[in-house]
């Protein structure tokens, strides 16, 4: 395992990946993975968006369709950014030492998803009467 230095303390010093120790690489590659695993999830949300506002027939709200589908594109392009970020702050934690920082993505996740179904319930059960 290599040993990094101090900081040499720019403003850039705090996001090097040369501190600490490196971790054992099991733990590397599963931070990876997980990172690799919300990039699959951000990707399908954006998927999932756009072939809502594409493909979904329409609904007698006008824009509905436009409704639920840019939250989750919105969600997918948030996700990505945030998947780099986390996996960042992991790998930074690992190398220092530290524990790792819980990730704000699995509520956020879970909170647009589950609200944008429930929009969606609300505009096909209004469509149908």
């Amino acid at each position: 395992m290599r040993t990094y230095g101090a900081a040499v303390g720019t403003r850039w010093d705090r996001w090097s990946l040369d501190v600490g120790t490196d971790p054992d690489p099991r733990f590397s590659y599963a931070n990876e993975r997980t990172f690799l695993a919300w990039c699959r999830t951000a990707l399908a949300l954006m998927t999932a968006g756009l072939a809502i506002t594409q493909l979904l027939p329409e609904f007698d709200f006008p824009g509905g369709r436009r409704l639920i589908g840019i939250p989750l594109i919105a969600a997918g392009t948030v996700l990505a950014g945030g998947s780099l970020l986390q996996w960042y702050r992991a790998e930074r934690a690992m190398r220092l030492g530290q524990p790792v920082p819980r990730s704000p993505l699995v509520p956020g996740a879970a909170t647009v998803v589950a609200v944008t179904a429930a929009v969606a319930l609300v505009l096909v059960v209004v469509d149908s009467l």
